[in-house]
């Protein structure tokens, strides 16, 4: 895991998919130990997390699906409260760069937004578990969590 942190910390801004926090906040038992790392690696200010008002939407889906409206206000709540993690807001700039990776590398519209927010913001880093998002490895450096499951 020391490993991981190293090699997060090496950039000043990293991008998170969604997922991370959806993998966090339910306590997913495969994942938990590296989001562990990556969230602390942020809160401890080795790096700034980035994050797109995207994922506010992504993170409490489920909850409010389950009519648990208190959970999802308390995540969005915790988004918002986090150590040097900045929520960015979809504007004119990432809408041009996510339509820009959306044309060169055929990723869905939400992981454009979001990997175009990173980018915009000035993040070099990519934290996901999607592998699909691999193919952007000329715009930012990409870590997927399952490649770091067996690097333990």
């Amino acid at each position: 895991m020391e490993h991981l942190r190293r090699e997060l910390a090496k950039h000043t801004q990293i991008a998170l998919d969604s997922s991370i926090f959806i993998y966090h906040f339910e306590a997913n038992p495969t994942y938990l130990p590296l989001t562990e790392v990556i969230l602390t690696t942020i809160a401890d200010g080795s790096c700034q997390g980035i994050l797109s008002t995207v994922s506010i939407m992504e993170v409490t889906v489920w909850p409010w699906k389950q009519n648990r409206g208190d959970v999802a206000r308390q995540y969005e709540l915790l988004l918002a409260n986090f150590p040097n993690l900045t929520i960015m807001d979809v504007s004119r700039d990432v809408a041009r760069k996510a339509a820009q990776l959306r044309a060169l590398y055929n990723v869905r519209p939400a992981d454009a937004l979001l990997v175009a927010t990173g980018l915009i913001a000035g993040a070099t880093a990519w934290v996901s578990n999607d592998t699909q998002l691999r193919r952007l490895t000329s715009e930012l450096e990409i870590f997927v969590l399952d490649d770091w499951l067996t690097k333990t």
